[in-house]
Order: structure tokens, then sequence, then C-alpha cells
């Protein structure tokens, strides 16, 4: 008993210190091994992160599936009378759509944070493209095509993009002086200003207008000054006003301002640039409010020119009438809000400023499309996003929706 009662307390005590010195080895064990795989993932260019916003990506595929149908639509009489072939655009854009969904969804698994090395490498890329551009031949009297065999892309899609990348990095950066000359303004105009004159140069107004207005937006988000803004709209004024007032005395711009003001015009020298906006406006007029019925367009059949591309609205119009055109109008914007949804919760601001700018740059489209297929601004050719004619255009705006997926994977947004 004695014996006993001595052995106990000393073999109790070794069972003490043991599970003690096994406490302190496996905490450290256990908090080193999260901490290494937390590093790796941190590197990690590919990952799945929280998951994608399924909402999103359904507003995403919907729309494109809208705009294949309305594409075919509005383009088998002419493919046919061209091509000999009413399939000949429908078969092509889906194709160039199949991947685009592919591309889309792996670069949605990739981190966008990488993106950070490529900003200033792609704006010089893109620098590099549109001043190659200025040398190769023009195409109906405008340098915007780069032909690769079969296929062809306008460097200007490239344009936007890096545009908006960079501008996401570098007010990323200086994200807390951006209210200063230095930091948040002179940087901005100076690359903004490079990419402008190359896109006149071509001329392709519709694009410098479109990234004006997207870097405005960014800035603005950014945190310039309002003092800022107010002196670029006085610029922009002046200079609509200037085009109006003068544009009899202009070159490019003069004719498209004149019909624009007068679309119904009976001068025989400018009833060739009004031909367009004229067949457009009675394209729309004659859907009415429910439409004539999808594929029973009138001015598909050689009156409204090229109806699969810019114009490809006012068909949509005529064959699905207000209600189906407004309809599309409102999936548009619930793609739009989503989108800027995700990235008002994203977890820096570089995911932030990026996500927003990719998707404002669809919403700016959509209006400024639907802005000239109505006659409201001057016609420049600005495409409507999913729906008009173009295919590495296409796989560039789904790579992009592909981007935007990438920073749901890791917003603070529900996941459904």
């Amino acid at each position: 008993m004695p014996g006993e009662m001595n052995k106990h307390p000393a073999s109790r005590s070794q069972a003490a210190r043991k599970p003690r010195s096994q406490e302190k080895a496996e905490p450290r064990h256990s908090n080193i091994a999260p901490l290494t795989k937390r590093v790796k993932k941190k590197f990690r260019i590919f990952s799945i992160r929280s998951g994608l916003d399924m909402p999103f990506l359904f507003l995403v595929l919907v729309l494109l599936v809208i705009g294949l149908v309305m594409l075919f639509s509005s383009s088998y009489a002419y493919a046919y009378y061209n091509y000999g072939n009413s399939y000949y655009f429908i078969t092509r854009q889906a194709v160039f759509a199949v991947m685009g969904v592919t591309i889309m969804l792996l670069i949605s698994y990739f981190d966008y944070h990488h993106l950070h090395k490529l900003a200033i490498p792609l704006l010089l890329v893109s620098y590099f493209l549109l001043v190659i551009v200025l040398f190769l031949p023009a195409v109906k009297d405008v340098h915007r095509w780069i032909s690769l065999g079969p296929f062809g892309f306008q460097p200007s899609e490239i344009s936007k993009f890096a545009m908006t990348l960079c501008f996401a990095h570098l007010i990323s950066i200086n994200f807390k002086r951006m209210d200063t000359a230095r930091y948040g303004v002179l940087p901005y105009i100076i690359l903004l200003s490079i990419t402008v004159i190359l896109l006149i140069r071509e001329p392709h107004i519709s694009a410098a207008v479109i990234i004006i207005a997207l870097a405005g937006m960014m800035l603005f988000i950014g945190g310039v000054p309002l003092r800022w803004f107010g002196a670029a709209f006085g610029v922009a004024v002046a200079g609509i006003a200037y085009l109006v007032l003068f544009a009899s005395e202009l070159g490019y711009a003069s004719d498209r301002v004149v019909a624009w003001l007068d679309p119904f015009t009976t001068n025989k020298e400018l009833m060739a640039k009004t031909w367009q906006t004229r067949q457009s406006l009675y394209a729309i007029g004659s859907g009415g409010l429910l439409g004539l019925g999808l594929g029973q367009s009138r001015q598909k059949y050689l009156y409204l020119p090229e109806p699969q591309n810019d114009f490809i609205f006012a068909i949509v119009c005529e064959e699905l009438g207000f209600i189906g055109a407004l309809i599309i109008v409102i999936l548009f914007a619930l793609l739009v809000w989503r989108g800027v949804t995700i990235s008002l919760k994203a977890k820096d601001k570089f995911g932030m400023l990026l996500g927003i700018g990719l998707t404002l740059q669809v919403g700016l489209q959509v209006v400024l499309n639907i802005a000239v297929i109505t006659n409201t601004i001057p016609n420049t050719g600005i495409s409507l996003p999913f729906f008009s004619y173009g295919g590495t255009s296409l796989v560039l705006l789904l790579a992009q929706m592909g981007v935007v997926l990438s920073i749901s994977r890791t917003s603070a947004i529900e996941k459904t």
C-alpha cells in the first residue's frame, strides 16, 4: 500500500507531464502548417477561393444567348445576299462565343492580383498596336483593323481594357494622394491623351469617347476633386458647341453632326450620310409595343446597312417591340448593378476599381449604342455588347467578364 501510494503519484505526474509536452508540441505544428498553406495560396495564380458569383454569370450567359439569336435573325438576309450563306455570321460568332465562354471561366480561376504586373506592359502594347494600325491599309477610309489571316481585331478594344487596368493599378497605389495634381491628375491626363490622340488619328471617335468617359468615372471613384471635373466638363461643352455651330467648316465629324441635326434632310449630298439613321428610326417605329415577331423585320432586307453590327438593336426593337427591347435593357442594367455590387465589396481597392471599370464599360457602350440608333447623339459607330457581330471583340468582352468573376471569388458579396 505505501509502495503503491508512493508509486502512484510519480506515475500520475509522469502521465500528467507527457500530455503537457504533447500539448506544447502539437499547437506549434498546427499553427505552422496552416500558415505555410496560406503563404503558398497567396502566390497561387489559379485557385477556386470562395466561389464565383452565379447571378453575374447567369446574366452574362443569358445576354449572350439572346445576342446570338438576334444576330442570326438580323443577319441572315444580308449574309445570303453578300456571301451566299445565311449562316455566315452566326456560325462564326457561335464559335467565338464558345471560345469566349471557355476563356471567361478559365480567367475566373485566375487571381486578378497578378494583373498588377501586367498593367504598364499591356498599356505599352496597346500604344504599339495603335501606332501600327495607322500604317496599315485603310478599310472604308479608316485605319481601325489589324488582320491576322482570316481574323482581325481592333486595337481600340485592347486599349479599353489596358486603360482600365492601368488606371485601376495607379489609382490603387496612389489612393491617398489622388487629391493632388501630381498624383491624381497629371499622370492620367498624359496616358489618356496619348491614347485619345492615336484613336483620333485612325479616326475612331467612338472609342475615344468611351475611353474618356470611362477614365473620368474611374478618376471620380478614385477621389479626384470635383473642380477638375468642372474644368473638363467646360472643355467638353465648348468642343461640342464648336462642332454644332461650325460643323460645315470641319471635315470628318462635320457630316455626321449635320446628319444628326436633320436625319430626314432632303439634301442629296447628305442623304447618304443619314440613310442608316433613317432606316434605324423606321425600324424602331414599326416595332411598336410588341414588335413584328422574331425574324419578321423588314428593314434588315438590305434597307438597314449591315444590320448585324452597330444598329442591331434597331432590329431588336422592330422584331421584339418596346417590351422586348425594355427587357433586354433591364438585363443589361442588372448586369451592371451586379458587377458594381461585386466590385464595391472587393477585398482591395485594385479589385474594386478594376471591376467597376470593366462593368461600367459595358453599361456605357449600351447607353451610347441606344443613343446612336435613336439619333439622340451623332452616329459614332458604337457596338452593342454581346449582340453586335465581331468575334475577337466578343472574346475580349467575355474575358473581361471573367476578370469580374475572378474578383467575385474574393468579394464579400453573398454567393448564391
